[in-house]
């Protein structure tokens, strides 16, 4: 456990999530840019909880040997995750089953201290419609390849949750 413990306190471990998380915002802006694929407002809240991925790796970066620094990390990467999942669910369920009952919205809302789509229309501001699943990679679609994604980014958290906040033993 001593490793484990070792690495969640290094740069390194914090580096790694924070570049696969900018990794995931590069495909996205490569998929709405390069490829033509209208992001959905769903699709640009799944942005904006990488963006929370991103952060947390940021602060866990910061003093990754610093409990707090951390934790705050530890408790970024939990929510973001979990809201990235939730969000890539309820998307893939929108493509899925499409019903002209059960549609998003076709505008943003951000809270008015923090309006991204005003800040950086050409990253958070929608331009498709979720029920539209214009990419499949091996079968599956972008929403599930996100479920996917935010599955592996939650299991990873689990894994490295206990070593994280556990004390070192000195010897």
């Amino acid at each position: 456990m001593t490793g484990l413990q070792e690495f969640t306190r290094s740069r390194t471990a914090w580096l790694m999530l924070l570049l696969s998380a900018i990794g995931l915002e590069a495909a996205a802006l490569f998929f709405q840019y390069v490829m033509e694929l209208d992001p959905c407002v769903m699709c640009i809240y799944v942005r904006v909880a990488v963006l929370g991925l991103i952060i947390a790796g940021i602060i866990g970066a910061l003093a990754p040997k610093f409990w707090l620094t951390r934790f705050l990390g530890l408790i970024g990467w939990g929510v973001s995750g979990v809201w990235g999942l939730s969000l890539s669910l309820e998307l893939n369920e929108l493509q899925v089953n499409p019903s002209p009952f059960s549609t998003c919205s076709f505008f943003p809302e951000f809270p008015t201290w923090m309006p991204l789509d005003q800040w950086l229309p050409s990253v958070f501001s929608p331009t498709g419609m979720c029920s539209d699943d214009p990419w499949t990679f091996l079968s599956v679609s972008m929403a599930q390849w996100m479920v996917v994604t935010f599955v592996i980014y939650l299991l990873v958290l689990a894994v490295m949750l206990f070593p994280a906040i556990k004390p070192l033993k000195r010897s």
